[in-house]
């Protein structure tokens, strides 16, 4: 019998309790990450959605911005939303680039439907959100918004500028979960 992934949740600020509760909706061991001792009882961490000038500090402060370098390079998996997306990429764990905020101010936040083939029905809430204005080498994209990525994956690494954590479809969970095995 296949043993299910821990996922982790990075909790040092954001929007960390709704992917929480996407994992227990899906059934899956998760906890709240805050140190590298959390972190290591994880298969795979979310970094959630948040003010990424922030979550970024912390992670350098808590010694999580190292500790993700080397484990990522040995297979760790990892999925960023928004704030994550944006962190995955200045620590350049992903090979894209992003523009922070291009979606509009708070007050230009949309739900609006997602274009892919890997994930039928998918639903964006988009707040606040990151651009992807650079697709490199390696990375795939999974879904997009009106021709622009919107969910990408290089390896085991997931990158999303929207919050499917705020909508009732846990296809992306559950996709990331296979990953985090």
């Amino acid at each position: 019998m296949a043993t299910k992934p821990t996922i982790g949740v990075l909790a040092l600020q954001g929007d960390f309790a709704e992917h929480i509760t996407a994992l227990r909706k899906l059934k899956l061991p998760c906890l709240e990450v805050r140190t590298i001792a959390d972190i290591k009882k994880t298969t795979g961490l979310i970094m959630p959605g948040g003010e990424s000038t922030t979550i970024g500090k912390l992670l350098v402060s808590t010694g999580l911005d190292a500790w993700l370098k080397t484990h990522v390079k040995k297979g760790y998996t990892i999925y960023g939303t928004c704030a994550g997306a944006i962190l995955l990429s200045q620590l350049g764990l992903i090979n894209i680039t992003v523009k922070r905020n291009a979606y509009g101010r708070q007050l230009d936040s949309f739900d609006e439907p997602i274009q892919s083939k890997a994930f039928p029905k998918l639903r964006g809430v988009f707040i606040r959100a990151p651009l992807f204005t650079t697709i490199g080498k390696g990375v795939t994209v999974l879904a997009t918004h009106d021709g622009d990525p919107v969910l990408v994956q290089q390896g085991k690494i997931l990158a999303g500028s929207f919050h499917p954590e705020l909508t009732d479809n846990l296809a992306v969970h559950r996709y990331f979960a296979t990953l985090a095995k």
